[in-house]
């Protein structure tokens, strides 16, 4: 009696808590000695054979999806990558996983997917078609995203590639329904589409995206205006809202891919040489016409009289390699004249003369050789209009470089004749010299990307675990509520700083006692051995926790 007097509630509180830990103590041991090698057993017998029907390149893509039927993809393709078939728009489903983080619920995030076409897999005709204007990325971003299927999207338009980056759980449905968005915008049908088209999924959709922004999957292998264009992707991908456009559609994944690809096309240029020298797609078209001016026009590009139309990002590039061919006088077009103005004064060693756009034809007729550069979208010079100008008469000899997409100048204009009309398409003609030369820088590249390559599918690999996180997270947590509930109902003298103090008590023992799996599910599978998140939920009971729920 005199015992129990003296025994106080604190030391009965501290007795139980000495024994929970104890227990808890013993479970952790168990873990890693018992369950934790069990697991890893496991998983090194898991098979590692999956079956895929995806090129890793671009052009090895376009025959296998041609050729695969859908019947088979489904049996066959794990990741369920091949989709013919229209479908109209589905309902939003954006509010649906806000109201599900609101909730508490994990969103599960998806995969990376690519599915476009290039200068690899298609015609300047095909690739005109599905061209969107930097300033409508974000509107085609949205219109992706209101189909159920993509979680998240993302649209790269350029002169030698369309490309649409998705994020989604189910890579069947979402390349069907974009598939169905491509047909719908280009006009063209299923069969004249998917020709032309290359998809990648997974670790060959980060792989492709990182070679774009390294510049290796180039026209002009090493170019440094593809990168500033994936710099352009991302911006726009996360941009918030305002008025010139919607918001950007890159969450988590995109987001994250996006900026790791220019991060590695930043990293590659640094490391090697493959951006060595003036490179680009205007430096290309200029050798062009180095090469085309003796045949076509019976002089050399120095004695030439050049004219460039527009006043973009191209055409400053033109100037500068036209300058280092001996080319001293250029007459410059342009709808506006403060911007041709701005481009004539950068290189004051040249002779350029600026006139707007109404003076096109007069300015066309005193010269030999043009280049056009502009963002119209329709073509400027056609066949039927050189045949109502000079060239329909005299067969004048005019040589056209063309290096907008959509084009410019119409491709019946060699019909006339003394006319000679070149698109991108043709500029294949002189990169092959450009890839022999960096051939060894390549070669670098490649191995440089490997390794961000694999630093990106660790962090995605590790995605898969936050939803066991948060249910491992969750269940302890329920469990030390309840015991502790039911330690309160002993201890109902306890003031509110003693019950404030217990339950921080409480908590940080969770915490310490979680601190290993958790580590070990946030950790990267380097030798392969880690557990996969169904043994994980076995071993703790997660879907059982879950489902009684």
């Amino acid at each position: 009696l005199r015992f129990r007097r003296y025994m106080c509630p604190y030391f009965l509180f501290c007795i139980y808590l000495f024994g929970t830990f104890q227990l808890v103590s013993g479970f952790r041991q168990i873990f890693q000695q018992q369950v934790l090698p069990c697991l890893q057993w496991q998983s090194q017998a898991r098979s590692a054979v999956r079956v895929c029907c995806v090129a890793t390149r671009p052009e090895e893509a376009v025959a296998s999806i041609a050729a695969l039927p859908l019947a088979d993809a489904r049996e066959a393709v794990v990741d369920k990558a091949v989709t013919i078939g229209n479908v109209g728009n589905a309902p939003s489903h954006k509010k649906a996983e806000k109201a599900q983080k609101g909730n508490g619920r994990v969103v599960i995030h998806g995969t990376p997917l690519v599915i476009g076409l290039s200068h690899k897999t298609a015609t300047v005709e095909v690739r005109e078609k599905l061209s969107i204007q930097e300033h409508s990325w974000n509107e085609a971003a949205v219109a992706l995203c209101e189909f159920e299927s993509v979680q998240e999207a993302a649209v790269l338009s350029t002169c030698n590639r369309f490309e649409v980056y998705i994020a989604a759980r189910d890579h069947f449905a979402a390349t069907r329904d974009v598939l169905a968005y491509l047909q719908r915008r280009s006009g063209l049908t299923d069969t004249d589409l998917r020709p032309n088209l290359f998809m990648l999924q997974n670790e060959d959709a980060v792989a492709h995206l990182l070679r774009v922004s390294a510049g290796l999957d180039s026209l002009v292998v090493g170019e440094g205006q593809i990168l500033a264009q994936v710099k352009a992707c991302y911006s726009h991908a996360i941009a918030p809202e305002s008025e010139a456009q919607p918001a950007g559609s890159a969450g988590k994944v995109l987001g994250r891919l996006l900026n790791s690809a220019v991060m590695a096309g930043k990293f590659v240029r640094s490391e090697t040489d493959i951006a060595r020298g003036a490179v680009s797609i205007s430096s290309a078209a200029v050798e062009l016409a180095v090469l085309k001016c003796p045949e076509d026009l019976d002089k050399p590009i120095s004695e030439a009289r050049v004219i460039v139309i527009g006043a973009g990002k191209m055409s400053k590039l033109l100037f500068t390699h036209l300058a280092s061919h001996g080319v001293t006088k250029i007459h410059l077009l342009n709808r506006g004249r403060e911007r041709a103005e701005e481009l004539a004064a950068l290189f004051p060693d040249l002779d350029v003369k600026i006139d707007l756009m109404d003076q096109l034809w007069p300015a066309l007729e005193q010269a030999d050789l043009a280049f056009t550069s502009t963002s119209a979208t329709g073509c400027i010079l056609t066949k039927t209009l050189l045949q109502n100008h000079v060239w329909g008469q005299i067969g004048q000899a005019l040589s056209v470089i063309d290096i907008s997409v959509p084009r410019n100048v119409e491709s019946e204009c060699n019909e006339v004749e003394g006319v000679h009309a070149y698109n991108v398409d043709d500029l294949k003609q002189v990169v092959a010299k450009n890839q022999a030369k960096r051939r060894q820088s390549v070669l670098e590249a490649e191995v440089l990307l490997r390794a961000e390559l694999s630093k990106f599918t660790a962090w995605q690999e590790s995605l898969k675990y936050v939803p066991a996180i948060s249910r491992l997270q969750g269940k302890f947590e329920e469990v030390r509520a309840a015991e502790l509930k039911k330690a309160m109902k002993k201890l109902k003298n306890l003031s509110d700083k003693d019950r404030q103090a217990v339950e921080v008590v409480t908590k940080g023992i969770i915490n310490k006692l979680l601190h290993a799996p958790m580590s070990y599910l946030r950790s990267d599978d380097i030798d392969g051995n880690k557990a996969s998140v169904k043994q994980i939920q076995d071993v703790f009971g997660l879907d059982r926790d879950s489902s009684s729920r």
